[in-house]
């Protein structure tokens, strides 16, 4: 089968040097600079130097008077490790970054690669699921890694056990890559570390996290993002009502990903989430050529649709009225970025610039999916 149908197109960008590259990893390791600010902060000053010297006037600005960015030697540090552990940094915006990643609005600014980096440009579909995955599931998992594989699929998933380990070892032949919520260099669970060997030879592992730190429960959900933003679709394989796989499928949805799930017995619990995702509006699979279905049908659904222009704002400008504003929408519960806009009538330009300011001095929160609260 032809696989062109999944293609993403990527800009062309020059290559950067090894200061920007130290620049670009300053900025995105500095205190209270996620992914979404870094983003803004590239638009707004141009460079990651231009936005590293910009960075303590914003910061005082936003009230903060003791700011200082990731040090240098903090970054040269990193960079050291990553290179001892035999990884390669990509930095966004540059060739060989994946391009379905670029194009989600939290991409990370920096991924660790230790592999095959030509694996990026493969077309790619997550396949997630239970780590107490039932014999039934594990066979359901390997046999849709391995016909994906002979479709040409680069199989994408966690490298947890289960599912996901299972998905990974179907594919090592034909293409499979794992995204670690820790640094690259720290494998967890143990019992995978003959996998992640294997993977780093044949395959590819990709982590945003420095080298060297732990995975902690706060890192997967953050993981999770990055799974569904490589693939053109999801499929998640079994899970229960509450699980981190239904994380990866909300987050697909945000990102504008295909949803999929394998049906399963209604009195199975690790087949809760599965079967009310089906329920939901996700597409069901009995195996690789469903999902192919799908993703083809979902490229001709793209190509049909004609992108329409986004109406013009007002723009006020009082700033501080308007942040204030943007403050008294917000409440400890998500707020969607978009609809905010909307509401209040403002320039998005504005509004990104007024969010960095506001989230530098903790004063909002972002969440996934392009979603702000107020700190709990």
């Amino acid at each position: 089968m032809k696989t062109d149908l999944f293609s993403y197109p990527t800009p062309f960008t020059p290559p950067t040097t090894e200061e920007d590259e130290l620049s670009v990893l300053r900025l995105i390791r500095s205190r209270r600079v996620g992914p979404a600010t870094f983003h803004r902060l590239m638009r707004e000053h141009g460079s990651a130097a231009a936005a590293l010297e910009a960075l303590p006037e914003v910061a005082r600005a936003a009230g903060v008077s003791d700011y200082a960015p990731c040090p240098e030697a903090a970054a040269k540090a990193e960079l050291k490790a990553g290179k001892h552990a035999g990884a390669r940094l990509l930095l966004f915006g540059t060739p060989d970054y994946p391009a379905a990643l670029a194009q989600i609005e939290d991409a990370p600014p920096v991924l660790w690669a230790l592999g095959r980096i030509e694996l990026l440009t493969r077309p790619m579909v997550a396949l997630v699921g239970a780590r107490n995955a039932s014999s039934l599931g594990l066979r359901m998992a390997h046999r849709l890694a391995t016909g994906l594989g002979e479709a040409g699929i680069c199989v994408v998933s966690g490298l947890a056990r289960g599912i996901d380990a299972a998905a990974h070892q179907a594919a090592l032949e034909t293409g499979t890559i794992g995204v670690q919520a820790g640094g690259i260099d720290v494998i967890y669970p143990q019992e995978n570390t003959e996998l992640a060997r294997r993977m780093a030879e044949e395959g590819l592992r990709l982590s945003e996290a420095p080298p060297g730190i732990q995975p902690q429960a706060r890192h997967f959900p953050q993981r999770n993002r990055i799974i569904s933003g490589l693939a053109a679709g999801v499929v998640v394989v079994e899970a229960a009502l509450k699980s981190g796989s239904l994380i990866t499928a909300r987050d697909a949805l945000d990102q504008g990903r295909e949803v999929m799930a394998v049906p399963g017995h209604p009195m199975d619990g690790r087949a809760g989430g599965c079967n009310l995702l089906i329920r939901d509006g996700a597409i069901l699979v009995r195996g690789a050529e469903d999902v192919l279905s799908a993703l083809q049908a979902t490229r001709v659904r793209a190509e049909a649709a004609s992108p329409s222009d986004p109406a013009p704002r007002k723009v006020p400008r009082d700033e501080a009225a308007i942040t204030a504003r943007i403050l008294d929408r917000l409440g400890p519960s998500p707020s969607a970025e978009d609809q905010l806009i909307r509401d209040l009538g403002i320039d998005a330009a504005l509004f990104s610039r007024l969010l960095t300011t506001l989230e530098i001095d903790g004063r909002i929160e972002r969440h996934r999916g392009g979603l702000i609260s107020r700190p709990a």
